[in-house]
């Protein structure tokens, strides 16, 4: 599937979790980091609204059906036989594509279900057992310094897709907060981001995920800008900065890669110093490995970014790249151009206005550093 696309490029959620440090803080509780207003809290995370689609509108509703801890637990037990499952309960944060439960079995050992709640989340879900299969059989042992989800087992849904069950992996969600700048977590994140974008792109295509090139995603990202300003929402100012750095084909000149394509906070598991697991596989692609980073240039503290991507420099094999973190800002910027687009599509109002204020902040945060240089 090169060059284009049968789902969104980027997950909404994580859209409007890469949106650029510049937003002043409107936190809604703790739903917003501090730091970076638009970025999904690292220490838990909002509800993400549903997915995004390149032809515009809500996903479409060829499942829509919920279902309960207890109806995901009976769904385990068809995918594992002879789980015992001793209890069952939600997980702290959960989206609105996927029915998640985590299921406790008799030996204490803890199960993720995951039933798709629409079709595009179906498909989704697919494409992600195809890549995870596929990485599982093709890469050594040492290939990847973190373990990855593996399904343990599906179950058929009687309205279509599959549930599939996972072993939990170890390890804690990630707290932006504690990384620091020198050798440790931070170094250890970077080292896990260059390891993915070292992946031999064969296993994305084969398994039928989205391949970019840098003139294709560059032209994808430019569409993008003219669609945001179809709207007349976008400040002027911030669409001439957009459309400048897109027309700079020397900074959007890249080697694509294989992307994570929905890198958060949530989706990074550690142990101590070290990352030691990777969730959440569904938006991977080849495209701009500047993606992958958007999200920390953003959210991580200011004094570990050094180290991370130092440490990431070093992994990458025959790494050349000089206008890396200006694309990795760029898409962090466009992040809210995505959002204010789902918005728009699904008619929601609020997503709307978040957008447009975030947008405000942004025009005010770059009007502020060209005065400030």
């Amino acid at each position: 599937m090169r060059g284009s696309a049968s789902r969104s490029d980027t997950s909404v959620g994580s859209a409007r979790r890469s949106a650029p440090r510049s937003t002043a803080a409107r936190a809604n509780g703790n739903r917003v980091h501090v730091i970076a207003a638009t970025v999904r809290l690292a220490q838990g995370g909002d509800t993400p609204p549903r997915r995004a689609h390149a032809h515009g509108g809500s996903a479409p509703s060829l499942l829509n059906v919920t279902r309960s801890p207890l109806a995901l637990a009976a769904l385990a037990t068809v995918a594992v036989p002879g789980l015992d499952v001793f209890d069952v309960r939600r997980p702290p944060h959960i989206g609105s594509d996927y029915d998640i439960a985590i299921v406790i079995d008799s030996e204490r050992r803890r199960w993720y279900v995951r039933a798709p709640i629409t079709a595009v989340a179906g498909a989704a879900l697919e494409a992600e057992v195809t890549l995870l299969d596929a990485m599982a059989e093709s890469l050594d042992a040492d290939a990847l310094p973190f373990v990855f989800p593996r399904p343990a087992g599906f179950a058929h849904l009687p309205e279509g897709g599959r549930a599939v069950v996972y072993r939990s992996l170890p390890g804690q969600s990630l707290r932006l907060d504690v990384l620091g700048p020198g050798p440790g977590l931070s170094a250890s994140l970077g080292r896990a981001l260059a390891s993915i974008h070292e992946l031999p792109i064969a296993i994305v295509e084969n398994a039928g995920l989205p391949v970019y090139d840098a003139e294709t995603y560059r032209q994808r990202r430019l569409t993008e800008v003219d669609e945001a300003a179809k709207t007349g929402k976008v400040p002027a100012s911030l669409l001439r900065r957009w459309e400048n750095a897109l027309e700079n084909v020397a900074i959007c000149r890249f080697r694509p890669t294989v992307v994570h394509g929905d890198l958060t906070a949530d989706h990074v598991l550690t142990g101590g110093s070290e990352v030691t697991g990777i969730l959440g596989w569904s938006e991977a692609k080849v495209a701009d490995p500047a993606d992958d980073l958007a999200w920390l240039l953003v959210a991580a503290p200011r004094d570990a970014v050094d180290s991370i991507t130092e440490a990431y420099a070093l992994r990458r094999m025959e790494f050349s790249d000089p206008h890396l973190t200006e694309r990795a800002h760029l898409a962090g910027e466009l992040a809210l151009a995505r959002w204010l687009l789902h918005g728009v599509r699904t008619e929601n109002e609020e997503i709307i206005d978040d957008a447009v204020a975030m947008l405000a902040d942004l025009e005010d945060y770059v009007a502020d550093a060209l005065t400030t240089t």
